[in-house]
């Protein structure tokens, strides 16, 4: 009796330390999983970043903005002015403030008024602050120069006026690193690469997309273009030979306009819709493009998504016309890749986006992006901040980033040279250059306008001689006479 007492404790002691064990190893799985959980959550830096909108005095008021309907940003900025595409009577026109002219813009204003039809696109050199392009239903790319300080009167006149499509031109590009080149792409399904400081179209892009397109961007160093287009394809393009060195049909499978940009490591990051007219975001390796890296469903919101990718810190930021918030997600190398961030939302929606460079940002405020909203009659600046304690300047937020100086000309460009962008730090902010190198631009820019100015000139001084001349003739037969 005493011998089955004994083996019975020993086999409740036993079954005790059995379930005692799977209760710890349970307890500790899930502990593993909680801490892997918190570790995923917490290698990211920018999962606090939070937008805020400005005071009110600090915004761009009494604005006509444009009611066209194409899906561009209709607003672009740099470190000196603002520019937003607004509504105007007989012809197309823009308005270019001074970023610190703030407040209730006065109707009489002066805009940039040279097209004979609605502007559609507009952006500001990377180059040269005071240089913008502007694309329009007139069919005509025009740049301008705009003055220190900005316009006192209307300017009509532009430095070079670029013509080559036969239909509106909606989209504009300019070169990240090579000086004077513009991409352009019009409603004739075109793509056309110009040297602007000569004037003249170099690469016409015009047997390779067969509908519509949507969207066309550059690389980091210029060497590949990105389109999507209404023919549901999407291209990289070898933008000197005009051919296609990828393509994917369907990278979403609804109707609407899909958007693309490069992002790190030369993939794809596009917004588009399902079939069942949810928005949607999608990672491709061009290299592999048979199955996104990843494809995310976010809303069934109709307005076109506008993406923003800042390669300094990984982050798009994706804008939808139409809408009250700017998402962001974080683009990293492991999955899911495309990493939900947060979200801004407002209360009234956005007609179109400007996007600040990084060199217009304040550094000592941990800003990391700028936005400019546009509201049916106000521009409206968007700040996205890192919450930080430190005063200091923080290395991890601001690595090196593009500066103003190009890396090649257009025509080493064209002819196949490529280099990566030049570089600049943020470490005291960023400094403007030197008025020699600034104005490098405007004098290549006028080299070509300058000479016409001169052969007409001399046209006219030689018939001037000419009349003359006969005028001369004339009396003396009329005296002979």
């Amino acid at each position: 009796a005493i011998e089955c007492q004994s083996t019975s404790h020993r086999g409740n002691f036993l079954l005790f330390l059995h379930i005692n064990f799977l209760l710890f190893a349970h307890f500790f799985f899930i502990l593993s999983q909680f801490t892997m959980s918190r570790k995923v959550v917490r290698t990211s830096k920018f999962r606090h970043v939070f937008g805020q909108a400005v005071k009110a005095d600090q915004c761009y008021d009494d604005i006509r903005i444009s009611q066209m309907t194409w899906d561009s940003n209709f607003c672009s900025v740099n470190p000196k002015f603002v520019a937003m595409i607004v509504d105007a009577s007989g012809g197309g026109a823009f308005m270019v403030l001074p970023l610190s002219k703030t407040g209730r813009i006065d109707m009489s204003y002066p805009t940039v008024c040279g097209h004979t039809g609605p502007v559609l696109d507009i952006e500001f050199c990377p180059h040269n602050d005071n240089i913008i392009a502007s694309g329009s239903e007139d069919c005509s790319v025009m740049i301008w120069e705009i003055p220190e300080g900005g316009l006192t009167s209307p300017l009509t006149d532009p430095v070079v006026k670029l013509e080559g499509h036969s239909k509106r031109v909606g989209i504009l590009s300019w070169h990240p690193t090579a000086h004077n080149v513009l991409l352009s792409a019009g409603c004739d399904n075109v793509v056309i690469l110009w040297n602007v400081a000569r004037g003249e179209a170099v690469v016409r892009i015009d047997s390779v997309h067969t509908d519509l397109i949507y969207s066309a961007c550059w690389n980091r160093d210029g060497s590949r273009i990105l389109t999507s287009c209404k023919d549901k394809t999407m291209r990289v393009l070898d933008p000197r030979k005009g051919t296609v060195l990828f393509e994917k049909e369907k990278p979403h499978e609804g109707s609407r306009p899909v958007r693309a940009v490069f992002v790190s490591d030369g993939k794809i990051l596009s917004t588009g819709f399902s079939r069942m007219s949810e928005r949607q975001v999608a990672l491709w390796d061009p290299k592999n493009f048979g199955e996104p890296l990843t494809l995310q469903e976010l809303d069934t919101s109709s307005g076109v998504l506008l993406p923003f990718f800042d390669p300094d810190t990984g982050v798009v930021y994706l804008c939808g016309k139409g809408d009250s918030s700017i998402r962001y997600f974080e683009v990293t190398d492991e999955a899911p890749y495309v990493h939900y961030l947060s979200m801004f939302s407002s209360k009234e929606s956005q007609k179109g986006m400007g996007y600040m460079p990084k060199r217009g940002l304040e550094v000592n405020k941990c800003e990391i992006a700028r936005f400019y909203k546009l509201h049916e009659r106000k521009c409206e600046p968007i700040v996205m901040t890192v919450p930080r304690k430190s005063d200091l300047f923080q290395e991890d937020l601001y690595p090196d980033t593009v500066g103003p100086e190009p890396s090649v000309e257009a025509d080493e460009w064209f002819e196949g040279k490529d280099a990566p962008p030049n570089l600049i730090s943020l470490k005291d902010g960023f400094v403007a250059t030197t008025k020699a190198k600034e104005f490098k631009v405007h004098k290549s820019l006028l080299k070509t306008t300058t000479a016409s100015v001169q052969s007409l000139r001399k046209e006219v001084k030689d018939l001037k001689e000419a009349i003359e001349e006969l005028t001369k003739r004339v009396k003396e037969l009329e005296s002979k006479h």
